[in-house]
This record gives C-alpha cells, structure tokens and sequence, in this order.
C-alpha cells in the first residue's frame, strides 16, 4: 500500500514502437566494418555463396543469464535469401563451431510437466529449448519446491538433417532419458569434480545415438529427479536436455565449401563463438575460433578472392587470415532481426554503422595477461594502462585499433575551431554516396607524464552527409577528461595546463589537430 493514492509518473502509455524494425536498426547500426580490399562491399552482382553454420543457426545474444527467447529470429542465411534475387545464393555449412552437445533448440517443440512424489501432475510450463533454470520462486504456476519431486521435458524433435542424432544429459542428479520410445539412459549421473557450478556450466553428457530421418518428428523425454541440497540459500532447478546433429567429416566439409566458394562471384562466410566458449561463468583459455572455423576461411580465400568473413562474436577474436581475405565485418550478438540487418548491410542499402569499442589484436601480443591470482590475490599492476591505454604504452600495433571502422564512402576533414573547452570540426564527404563519420576526439598532455596515459578519448560525434556535402560537429570536452584521481583527497582533481586535440577516424587515424590549455 506505499503507494496508494500516489500519482502515475505515466499518464499515457508511450507510443507504439515497431519492435523488429528498431531492433534491425539497431544491429545495423552496431557492425563495425574493419576491412574492405578493393571495395569488396557492397556486394557487387553476381552469385553468392554463403558458408558457415552461424549463417544458418545464428548465435544473436550471449549466454547464461543474457538468454531471452525472441518470437522469431532472422539468420544471415534468411536475410541474404530474401533480399538477393531468387537463385544467385547457395549454402554450405563449412565448419561446426560446436565441438560439444548444445542445448537442443531447433525442431524441438518442448513443454515442461511438473509432478510430486506420488507421479501427480502439479503444474506445467514452457520450455522455449531444452534449458530448464528456475530461480528461487521462479517456478510455473501452483508448483512449490514443497511438492516438486520431478520434472520432464517432454514433446518432439523434427531432425533436418537424416543420420546418427547424438543426444545428451546437462546436469546432477538422476535422470531418465526416452528417444522414439525408446529408453537410452536411466541413471544418477554425477559431476567427475566435486563442483557445484558444473550443473550450470559443465558440457553435457553424451547418452544416446539414435538414427533419424529428415523431416520425421519422434517423441522425445527427458525427466529429472529435482534434489535440493539442504541449506542453499537459494533454491534453483537447473538442467538441460542437449543435441549434436550427425558429425559429418571436416575435410569433406571444408571441401564442399571451398567447391561452392570457387563457383560464386562472392564467397560469404559466417563464423561464430559457440557458449561453451564465451560466455557467462567462466574465463576464456584463449581467443581464437572454435572448431576448423580458421581452416575454412583460409581453404575458401584461397578458393575466391572476393571473400568476405562476418565473424560473429560478443568480444574480439584473433582472425590470422584477415590479410588473406577481402573484408571483414563484426556483427557481435545482432539480435533477433540480425540477419535481416546484415542483408542491408552486405547488399549496401545502409552503411555498417559502428566502431571498435575494444582494441582487436593477438593474445601473445595483448599488453595486459596477467589474470590469475596467485595465493588468492589478483595485484592490478597495470593501474590505468588497460585497453588501448596499455597497447599505446608498450608500443604495439594491434590488428585493428580502438575506435576503428569503414563506410561505404570518404571522408576529408577539414578544420577545426576551439573555443574553451569546445570543439568544431568540418568534414567532408568526398565519396560518391550519403555516408555518417564518427568523429572522434582525442587529448594528450604537451608534458607528458608517466603516471598517465599517451592520450585518451574526450568526445566523439556522429556526422551525416551527401556526396559532396560539408558537415559539422560541435563536441564539448567534459571536465572529466582533465581530470585524475588523487589518492590523497579520495576525490578528482583537475590537472591544469596545455594539450593537443588529437581528432580522427580512431585512436591510431589522426587526421587534425589543436591546442586546448585549461
């Protein structure tokens, strides 16, 4: 009742949004294009061969506590397929990325049934894929930790592809595993470690071979004895049914992509991260592509100079191959209409519109790696130096620098006026299509010291304009950026004195420059 008689803070419900074009908008908007040879996109006419399982099965959003279930989902190989003219596109898988089972997701139609120990139905609820996780009480309706005793995962699954379908357990505790009305598993299956985050983020268990054909739906069931440890402050119900679709041969794979690469004008090819290797719960090993991804890259730029790589990841991975191929766009976790806004993108009905947030380089050359804590302690001897800050001390050049990315046209700055801590830059599209510049903004003490970094970002700005066509940003220098932490007075203090306007297209791209003395 706090809040009885208070007055709405909305009167009106906002105006109606159009979801998917927004969020098609949006992924658009987040590619960041870091290569392009010889104007190797927008693609140009001809024959596309699209290669890769992420541009079948794309991986739109990270895992563990990022999942959300869309109503619907566009893949590159949907958007490609409806925005070229009909019969120009072929598809290839290439290489699996999934080098373990993954939670069974498409062609599965899966509810979950809850029952007591006496086998009563108690309650029922969705199952999106083949992930159960309810928090606490985030149980389905009339179900209480009380009275549950077990849950089933239970409806079809519709193969696509004919062959030896593996199917799998995530989880502890006992489980009774049926596939076309057979038996597989029914056991207690136990971690090898005695560790209680292995039930959130071990890989599953492999515990039934079943042969399958395509286009035939069989019933399957998963059903799990829930054992709450006593005492836990929080109660969570977790398990997964998982599937591997028939393992086909990677050579022979990477064969087929390289046939189909060599017969397009353009060779597409998605890669991808899978879960088990970036996401929430654990520390990456490494930064490189999982499975044969780099062997199909390289076999299929060797195969058509016009290649494109869109790498599909939430954070930088190494790509070895990216002198080799002719463009390189990072679509990250797109979203739901992720495939449709690649479509735009590729076929240049709108420019990729973003850049680099991170510094993209090989790990062996990454400035800061020291992040395992020795006798439970983790020192941040790096102090500032991380990111571009730590690359900038060390004299490294990364792959692709902070604030990096492409358009679809040129741009020519011009000049630059400073009025205080205000700037006004003048650009110039000198291409021959509408385009928008991030324009970025860089400060630097004329006396350097050591304690602080080279130069770091002050201000950015967004500029649009035609073929021809001059524009404008105005960008206000926050007191922040002059400011430095003083351990003394646990507070910011403002550090007086002269320093040059570094402005450009990244932190490594400096085309003008000022004086600012504060």
């Amino acid at each position: 009742g706090v809040l009885d008689g208070a007055e709405p803070a909305v009167t009106e419900p906002p105006a109606t949004v159009d979801g998917p074009a927004l969020a098609r908008e949006i992924a658009r908007r987040s590619f960041v294009l870091v290569r392009n040879e010889r104007a190797a996109l927008p693609l140009r006419s001809g024959t596309v061969a699209l290669i890769g399982a992420a541009a079948r099965d794309a991986r739109i959003l990270g895992g563990g506590s990022a999942t959300v279930f869309p109503a619907r989902v566009v893949s590159p190989l949907d958007g490609l397929t409806a925005a070229l003219p009909e019969g120009s596109i072929t598809y290839a898988v290439g290489a699996d990325p999934n080098t373990e089972l993954a939670v069974a997701d498409r062609g599965f139609e899966l509810r979950a049934v809850c029952r007591d120990a006496d086998g009563q139905v108690i309650g029922t609820g969705s199952a999106p894929n083949g992930h159960i996780q309810w928090m606490g009480s985030d149980l389905p309706e009339g179900v209480t930790h009380d009275r549950l005793h077990s849950v089933e995962l239970t409806g079809t699954f519709t193969p696509r592809e004919s062959g030896p379908h593996t199917f799998g357990i995530k989880g502890v505790g006992a489980f009774t595993l049926t596939v076309d009305g057979t038996t597989h598993y029914e056991d207690v299956q136990r971690p090898a470690k005695d560790d209680p985050f292995l039930s959130f983020f071990g890989a599953p268990e492999p515990r039934a071979q079943v042969d399958l054909t395509a286009g035939e739906p069989v019933e399957v069931g998963l059903t799990h004895v829930v054992e709450l440890p006593e005492g836990a402050g929080m109660k969570v119900v977790t398990f997964a049914l998982a599937h591997a679709e028939p393992r086909r041969d990677p050579d022979e794979m990477i064969a087929e992509a390289v046939r189909a690469a060599r017969g397009a004008d353009t060779a597409v090819v998605v890669v991808a991260t899978t879960d088990r290797v970036e996401s929430e719960g654990f520390d990456r090993t490494d930064l490189r592509l999982p499975g044969r991804q780099d062997d199909l890259v390289r076999a299929v730029a060797a195969a058509n100079p016009n290649t494109v790589v869109v790498v599909n990841s939430g954070s930088p991975v190494e790509l070895p191959w990216r002198e080799e191929v002719a463009a390189v766009l990072l679509s990250w976790f797109p979203g739901q209409e992720g495939g449709a806004a690649l479509a735009d993108v590729l076929t240049g009905r709108d420019e990729p519109g973003g850049r680099l947030p991170t510094t993209w380089g090989a790990l062996a050359d990454a400035p800061v790696t020291r992040v395992t804590p020795e006798n439970g302690e983790l020192p941040y001897d790096e102090d500032l130096f991380i990111g571009y800050r730590a690359w900038d001390r060390a004299g490294r050049t990364p792959a692709y620098p902070f604030g990096h990315g492409l358009g679809y046209t040129d741009w020519t700055y011009e000049s630059v006026e400073v009025d205080g801590t205000t700037a006004k830059v003048r650009l110039r599209n000198t291409g021959d299509r509408p385009g928008r510049e991030v324009v970025q903004l860089y400060l630097a003490p004329a006396e350097p010291d050591a304690s602080r970094p080279v130069r770091w970002l002050a201000g950015f700005a967004g500029a649009e304009a035609g073929p021809g066509e001059r524009a404008e940003v105005t960008v206000e220098l926050p007191r922040r950026a002059f400011e430095v932490w003083d351990e003394a007075t646990g507070s910011w203090a403002f550090v007086k004195g002269s320093y040059e306007l570094r402005i450009g297209r990244s932190i490594a791209d400096r085309r003008i420059t000022a004086t600012i003395t504060v």
